[in-house]
């Protein structure tokens, strides 16, 4: 459940908000080789498979090397899972004998405003020999990025995620009655938040707004609209950094997909827009474009093959309930937060910069650049082949009788996978087969398990 923030100016007569302000390019540059006054250690690192974000402290004296030759990790990490443990692939298979693979520091160098004297830089992953790697899930959002500026276009995202703030000896929320937008329990929430949204905004990830969410100890935080492979980056941050920034607080940040099942589940809506020439092609007098409308419609028609992707493990399912706010079908409707694709529209012209597409499928523990990299190519295949989306829903998409129901659970997820052209050309063969690889071991140790629920619910009584 979430509000999109937008700050509203008025520039020549057109509204400015999502889109309008620029922010830097991202860039594959290597930062300085002068660092900050007082810094003595440089964090670099890159996201995984499961956007866990993973590399190496370098000391200050030993930076001047590492811009110039990165840093070496072996060829197994894209690959691990979450328990860190390699799932077999091609890539990574012991007969290779696990050689070195280079990280090397890519963008600004961002403070860590909690660590005094410590730095981050992201990495660009690459073989000794320059090449790219093929698990590198930046890889396909770089493509799908160049496919858009090839047909003129340039395309922006923003991220809202949901988690839940825990107490550590109990994996609970401290809280039990629920708040949403409440601002008394914002105002409890700000020791913790506050530092949240200025640290992050200090390290160039540019927060809009938080809130309290609709379960008790369920927070959001929405980022800012940022040119999307930018964009993918905050996200990343934003995940890694929120968690190491509240255990000092004594708490946990856990992003799971649905950690209890008497509580909401945590989701990932990311707001596309397509821009040409500094004005919105997703808006026509505040309303849809023909370009935005096929958007739509590649959106739509990939959701269901494109499951995996967005809901990666078997507990992502649990969030796919009926008026649970995480979307049932692969419906769509204007400013409806029952449908999987929420058109935001204006009233006339000046509205058109804040026209976007908001897809709310995915998991808030997905990974952002996978996730964005096959909802960018999506769309785009919707605006190549003219794709229209279906009628819009009006009201309750979970009371409709929509044929386009989504995957329920992780085997279905993983079949539409196996049986997608589209997932195949978006990511490349070998991602979706480790995608799948991974969904079939997280598959494997959550069925194998006994759960404690069957413990309290058959041991004694049967």
């Amino acid at each position: 459940m979430a509000l999109t923030g937008t700050s509203m100016t008025e520039t020549g007569g057109v509204r400015a908000g999502y889109g309008v302000i620029e922010g830097p390019e991202p860039t594959d540059d290597m930062p300085s080789e002068v660092l900050p006054e007082g810094c003595h250690t440089i964090v670099l690192g890159v996201g995984d498979l499961n956007g866990i974000l993973r590399g190496k402290r370098v000391t200050a004296e030993h930076w001047r090397s590492v811009r110039r030759r990165g840093i070496s990790l072996d060829n197994t990490f894209f690959a691990m899972d979450v328990g860190s443990l390699l799932v077999p692939n091609d890539y990574s298979a012991a007969d290779s004998g696990y050689p070195d693979l280079n990280i090397l520091p890519r963008g600004p160098l961002r403070p860590i405003p909690w660590e005094d004297g410590v730095w981050m830089c992201l990495g660009r992953a690459q073989e000794k020999t320059g090449e790219p790697i093929p698990l590198d899930p930046r890889q396909p959002l770089l493509r799908a990025v160049e496919k858009a500026r090839s047909m003129g276009l340039e395309p922006r995202a923003a991220g809202e995620l949901e988690f839940y703030l825990l107490d550590p000896a109990t994996g609970r929320p401290r809280e039990n009655r629920p708040e949403c937008y409440g601002l008394a329990r914002a105002a409890e929430l700000e020791p913790v938040l506050g530092p949240v949204r200025r640290n992050l905004a200090a390290m160039g990830v540019p927060v809009e707004q938080s809130n309290p969410e609709f379960s008790a100890g369920q927070v959001e935080v929405n980022l800012r609209h940022a040119p999307t492979l930018e964009a993918a980056d905050h996200t990343l941050l934003l995940r890694g950094m929120i968690k190491q920034m509240v255990r000092p607080m004594g708490l946990v940040a856990s992003f799971m997909a649905k950690p209890f099942h008497d509580r909401s589940g945590n989701g990932f809506h990311v707001h596309h827009s397509l821009w040409r020439d500094g004005r919105n092609a997703f808006a026509t007098d505040g309303g849809l474009s023909d370009e935005g409308r096929w958007f739509l419609g590649g959106l739509q028609a990939a959701m269901r093959e494109s499951s995996l992707v967005g809901s990666t493990h078997p507990n992502a399912y649990r969030r796919r309930k009926l008026y649970s706010y995480a979307p049932t079908s692969a419906s769509w409707g204007v400013d409806n937060r029952t449908v999987a694709l929420r058109v935001i529209d204006g009233e006339d012209a000046a509205d058109d910069p804040i026209v976007r597409i908001e897809s709310r499928e995915a998991a808030a523990d997905c990974n952002p650049y996978l996730l964005m990299a096959v909802q960018l190519a999506a769309g785009l295949k919707g605006i190549e082949q003219q794709i229209e989306p279906t009628r819009p829903t009006e009201g309750d998409a979970y009371a409709a009788d929509n044929r386009r129901r989504l995957p329920t659970d992780l085997h279905e997820a993983m079949e539409a996978a196996r049986a997608s052209a589209f997932l195949e050309e978006a990511l490349g063969p070998m991602m979706v087969d480790l995608l799948i690889r991974n969904a079939e071991r997280e598959l494997e140790i959550v069925e194998s398990e006994v759960t404690p629920l069957e413990l309290a619910r058959y041991l004694e009584v049967m």
